[in-house]
């Protein structure tokens, strides 16, 4: 059995892990997903760390609660960083004995790095361009959130996360450098959803290998793959874990 530490994008909530959570606990695995301070303009990198390390120690005060020593885990602990999460998802392991950290079509920071210079940065605005006009999407046009983000999930879920779960995204943490001066001393993989139309696949693999030194490993879906294929990613996780 493992611990996951699931840290959500921008602009949203933990609600999006919902099918991964319920797969991994399935499973026989514990599940902490916190939900990050997106709407708090005050909150900045460090504060999304804290909202996650918390998480994580309110996780083992609910252990003592039930009669489960905190702390006495009987597996990994395995973080799983989105999108901006990848922003957080390393500054949590540079803070909690982290025994894998997994990101799934996440920003890849440098140190020093602010997550509104990223973009301009890693290239992405020509790549994003290259791969609309591939796709046939004319210069400057505005698609619609799910042709976009939740092309792959299934239309009642797609609809859930845009009624109900989108939340307003503050500036603040993208003003905000970076903190780590290299990337943590924890086990990494990269897991690359084939069909997202946001971060194109060619572009993350340009990027993954450029900032990790690491060819991503590979699965369908779209922005969120663990709304549209919960179990396989499920699945992914679990080898991963085997093979530490």
């Amino acid at each position: 059995m493992a611990t996951f530490v699931l840290i959500h994008g921008a602009a949203a909530d933990s609600w999006c892990w919902e099918p991964l959570a319920a797969e991994l606990r399935g499973r026989g695995h514990e599940v902490v997903a916190p939900d990050l301070p997106c709407e708090d303009d005050t909150a900045g990198l460090a504060e999304y760390a804290d909202a996650a390390v918390s998480a994580v120690s309110s996780s083992d005060a609910s252990a003592v609660a039930s009669e489960r020593p905190a702390g006495d885990r009987t597996g990994p602990l395995v973080v799983v960083a989105h999108s901006f999460g990848g922003f957080t998802g390393p500054l949590v392991c540079a803070r909690l004995p982290v025994d894998l950290l997994v990101m799934l079509q996440a920003q890849v920071p440098a140190p020093g790095e602010t997550p509104g210079a990223w973009w301009e940065n890693t290239g992405y605005p020509e790549a994003r361009r290259e791969s609309d006009r591939a796709r046939g999407v004319a210069e400057g046009a505005e698609e619609d959130e799910r042709a976009l983000f939740l092309h792959d999930t299934p239309p009642a879920l797609a609809e859930e996360l845009l009624t109900e779960h989108g939340r307003r995204q503050s500036a603040t943490p993208f003003g905000t450098p970076w903190p780590l001066e290299a990337w943590p001393q924890v086990p990494t993989r990269f897991l690359l959803a084939t069909g997202d139309r946001f971060f194109p696949p060619a572009f993350l693999r340009r990027l993954v290998q450029a900032r990790l030194g690491l060819r991503p490993d590979e699965m369908p879906g779209d922005h969120l793959p663990m709304l549209g294929h919960p179990e396989e990613l499920a699945e992914r996780l679990e080898a991963y874990l085997a093979a530490l």
